[in-house]
């Protein structure tokens, strides 16, 4: 017997709920309830980045108390582009894997693309991180080498996201996930002041007694990045390195195009997103984003195929760069699992149940008609009769 969206059990560590017949706002009505009532973050993942938009939006509507809405960008090219993400979307995408595990409460919506995609060990990001304070002591040398191996490019005016400048005592700097850039003014080699400026304008405006610092790439191009990068690739690829350009940028600390579907190359190991999540999380996965993940590792595999015979571009295989279906399942097992699905399921039991909720039927506005709205008011006279009774 179909169950109201507030009377369903709730899935074990490790148990998959199936929860179907979720017709139109209701599945974001549901998802609201659940994320309300839980103690942790939830993992909200949809079919693509439009369905992103739309279910955030439905929640902020559906929900009593907005949570704290979480953002894991996707890198928006496609498997084995030879182009990298604009610095915006890096950015915001270091400064989740930053904060991730000590969120207590929250929502994190994201695509099955998105979640799929391998990334650098939770240490890479950890052990680069900085913070400075006013009256610290540390040698402005010593400061603009880190920024450096952290990936920060040096220029003339900061302007983006990864970037410093030195003009004598002061330093100014665009941190990765901060919304605006910072100004340091060392007296010798004490911390001085610390201001926020404006990108466009450069002046500088609020004072402030810290900030936080995080790297600027989600690889290291520092020597030992560097050499571990060069090791992996010639024990890798067949092939002579200096002829590929990508292997001589990185030689040269440059970060080349597309680099991002290199990654493996400068670890030992990547990660998954699943990996940075804090113990109190429950995932919250779309029937249909299920079905999407076959289609989409299918669509890496060709794109895979059609490009790996480029010898000055060699490319590593998918499964080093994405989640297979049984690596994601397992990593699924280790939290509270519930499959929403906006259509009814065949067969029902304990953890495969269908609600009670009803598609809208079609409510076309006549408008030649005396009574446009007819069909809507006939609606909502025959609700309101049921309700009644």
């Amino acid at each position: 017997m179909p169950k109201t969206l507030f009377d369903l059990p709730t899935p074990a560590v490790g148990k998959t709920l199936k929860l179907g017949q979720l017709y139109g706002s209701s599945r974001s009505l549901l998802l609201a309830e659940r994320i309300a009532t839980f103690r942790g973050l939830s993992v909200v993942v949809c079919s693509d980045m439009a369905d992103v938009e739309q279910i955030e939006q439905e929640l902020l509507f559906f929900s009593h108390q907005a949570p704290e809405i979480v953002h894991f960008p996707d890198l928006e090219t496609l498997p084995y582009d030879l182009f990298s993400p604009h610095q915006d979307i890096i950015s915001e995408r270091i400064k989740c894997l930053a904060t991730l595990s000590s969120l207590k409460r929250g929502l994190l919506i994201l695509p099955i693309t998105t979640i799929l995609q391998k990334v650098a060990p939770s240490t890479f990001i950890y052990q680069r991180s900085l913070n400075l304070k006013s009256g610290d002591i540390i040698e402005p040398a010593e400061l603009r080498e880190k920024l450096i191996n952290y990936g920060y490019r040096n220029v003339s005016q900061v302007e983006e996201h990864g970037e410093f400048a030195v003009r004598g005592s002061i330093l100014d700097l665009y941190p990765m996930g901060s919304k605006k850039p910072f100004r340091v003014e060392f007296f010798d080699d004490e911390i001085e002041t610390i201001r926020s400026f404006d990108a466009e304008s450069q002046r500088s405006l609020e004072k402030l007694n810290e900030i936080n610092l995080l790297p600027a790439q989600e690889f290291p191009l520092d020597s030992n990045g560097i050499k571990t990068f060069r090791q992996n690739f010639r024990e890798r690829f067949d092939i002579d390195p200096n002829s590929c350009p990508l292997y001589t940028d990185i030689s040269q600390g440059i970060s080349s195009p597309g680099i991002e579907y290199y990654l493996p190359l400068f670890f030992n190991q990547l990660s998954s997103l699943f990996d940075y999540l804090p113990e109190s999380t429950q995932v919250l996965i779309d029937q249909a984003a299920l079905n999407h993940s076959k289609e989409f590792l299918d669509h890496v595999g060709a794109r895979y195929e059609s490009r790996r015979h480029n010898l000055e571009r060699p490319l590593l295989e998918p499964d080093k760069l994405y989640l297979n279906n049984t690596e994601f399942d397992h990593y699924l097992a280790k939290y509270p699992y519930t499959v929403y699905n906006s259509y009814k399921y065949d067969a029902c039991d304990a953890q495969t149940i269908n609600c009670n909720t009803q598609a809208i039927p079609q409510l076309t506005i006549q408008s030649h008609s005396e009574q446009p709205d007819q069909a809507l008011q006939k609606f909502i006279n025959k609700k309101a009769f049921e309700k009644i009774l």
